[in-house]
């Protein structure tokens, strides 16, 4: 995958730099270290009567996309399948890492068993009996667009930064 683009996001009770001045912007490689780093994720669905819902999950970053697995009965999963369109959220909200796009499911258990491998090595224990057995449910989110936020910067506003991966 081609590196997103960096850019300031439309913040503009917040931001004093012009939109042109990429100074301070975060490099992809640490969302990447945070998306890939976290023990445990937010992530927002929408219910089909349009009110949000939120939980945690476990997940790996993988193949440029968030992959997740959950039973088909859970709330998460009923709603994906109404409003595909979900955003994960990095366990540490001073360092957060926040990824907006669409949720997949991915019915390919070959596909599946890589992941339990990734999942174990991650995570500990053996998750493919439960992967591979079940009647669960693997999705992929690729990313549309990634912002961050580093309350350690040393000026927090100047640090904010989003990626677009493609046009939205």
């Amino acid at each position: 995958m081609q590196e997103p683009r960096a850019s300031r996001p439309y913040w503009p009770d917040a931001l004093s730099k012009s939109s042109e001045d990429t100074s301070g912007l975060k490099p992809w490689s640490w969302a990447l270290e945070r998306l890939e780093m976290s023990h445990n994720y937010w992530i927002a669905t929408t219910r089909p009567d349009r009110r949000p819902h939120l939980m945690i999950v476990w997940g790996i970053w993988w193949q440029d996309a968030f992959w997740f697995s959950t039973g088909p009965r859970t709330r998460k999963a009923k709603n994906i399948a109404a409003v595909p369109q979900v955003v994960i959220g990095t366990e540490d909200a001073g360092e957060a890492v926040i990824l907006e796009g669409r949720a997949e499911e991915i019915t390919d258990r070959s596909i599946w068993k890589q992941l339990a491998k990734i999942y174990n090595a991650k995570y500990g224990g053996d998750v493919e009996p439960l992967l591979t057995a079940s009647d669960g449910c693997v999705f992929r989110i690729q990313p549309l667009v990634v912002f961050a936020q580093d309350e350690h910067a040393e000026n927090f506003a100047d640090a904010v930064t989003r990626w677009h991966f493609q046009e939205e």
